[in-house]
């Protein structure tokens, strides 16, 4: 088990965690979730003693990680793929780990061959993919088969039958009795792969509790209604009816209306009592990343702003018309035959010349260039009397 009670870690004047405490038990997958920079990493290095916490302490097991005797054959961990010596091959980067901690050296090809790795152990792990890293990494942190495992996201760079092996894996650590902490940004993932969460945002704890419950706290459920197609009507006969029971239909982009403030028993009797069919009425809960961007939503440093130069290599819809000024000074592209604002205007073709579009004949050369000007033209670059050309 893992414990954290009043954890703290300031970076001079900057509080990365501020008066964390929870605890990750055993038999389950914790997902450890928090916007970037909301402090996950910092506290998965304190709880393996690579920071010191400022104030508060956690444990693993009822003791600090460096107060554990033999700590490597009781907690295994994922921080970082890349801590790897890249001359190394991936079994000898296993065995200086396992000579260091006492481990046989059948348990390196044991976990060679759990993480998929046994025909490419003798490679230098420096051509190793991010995937393969992590597969690497994934393989150090079971080494001395720990009873508690800590993975900082796992999953990243994994192809999807990577991602599924490791979802797998999880479970079946955890059904094992093992202390199961994983950090990932995949909501997705975490939602096929949690027990239970731990949130976190800006460094302080924001829920603890089960998957499910987090969902249901964290999210509106909703109805959807679809009337038949080709009947207005039918819609805003039902639009209005739900307004006066209470309720707040939206139209959705596919035609569908989304209900909130109605059980959904209440608006299939509102629609039979109004004589409107219904072509779908079913329920909808929250995802796991829905619920987790409501939460968060406040908690988030990083936000992105719209490009607003964005779209001007080409011409959009509704966008400016052909030889208008853009934004940012860039001219629009004009349509073909139509004359730019304030270029020449292209004079009626000479006599004999071709038509516009029209080849010239094979006889004459096709296409000319000028003819150059006399000889006795003054020439612009030479030099001036007495002087440089200017």
């Amino acid at each position: 088990m893992i414990e954290a009670y009043g954890l703290t870690k300031r970076y001079g004047a900057k509080t990365a965690v501020y008066n964390l405490t929870f605890q990750v038990r055993p038999g389950a997958v914790t997902g450890f979730l928090g916007p970037n920079g909301s402090g996950k990493s910092t506290t998965m290095r304190m709880i393996l003693g690579l920071d010191t916490p400022t104030s508060g302490q956690v444990t693993v097991g009822g003791h600090a990680f460096k107060g554990l005797p033999n700590a490597p054959r009781q907690v295994g961990a994922l921080l970082d793929a890349k801590a790897v010596h890249g001359g190394r091959s991936a079994r000898n980067h296993l065995l200086s780990l396992a000579q260091l901690s006492g481990i046989p050296t059948r348990r390196v090809d044991e976990v060679l061959g759990v993480v998929g790795l046994q025909e490419v152990g003798k490679k230098r792990s420096k051509g190793f993919s991010l995937g393969m890293g992590q597969r690497l990494g994934i393989a150090a942190a079971l080494l001395g088969d720990p009873q508690v495992l800590l993975f900082d996201e796992p999953v990243n760079g994994l192809d999807p039958e990577g991602i599924l092996w490791v979802r797998n894996l999880m479970k079946r650590l955890a059904s094992e009795g093992r202390t199961v902490f994983v950090s990932s940004h995949l909501m997705s993932e975490m939602a096929q792969t949690a027990d239970h969460l731990i949130v976190i945002g800006r460094g302080q704890l924001m829920a603890d509790m089960s998957v499910n419950e987090f969902i249901t706290r964290n999210s509106v459920g909703f109805a959807r209604v679809r009337t038949p197609e080709g009947e207005p009507e039918q819609q805003e006969k039902l639009t209005a009816v739900l307004q006066e029971a209470g309720g707040q239909p939206q139209p959705e982009g596919d035609g569908a209306l989304r209900v909130t403030g109605l059980p959904l028993p209440h608006i299939s009797d509102l629609a039979h009592h109004a004589g409107v069919r219904l072509w779908e009425l079913s329920p909808h809960q929250a995802s796991l990343e829905e619920a987790y961007m409501r939460m968060t939503q406040g908690s988030v440093d990083y936000r992105s702003t719209v490009d607003e130069r964005a779209g001007l290599q080409q011409q959009m819809p509704g966008g400016p018309l052909p030889g208008q000024q853009m934004p940012g000074g860039l001219p629009g592209t004009p349509m073909p035959g139509q004359h730019m604002p304030g270029a020449p205007v292209p004079g009626p073709p000479m006599p004999g010349g071709p038509v516009p579009g029209q080849q010239m004949p094979a006889q004459q050369g096709g296409w000319a260039p000028p003819p150059p000007p006399p000889q006795d033209a003054p020439n612009p670059y030479a030099r001036a009397e007495g002087g440089d050309a200017r």
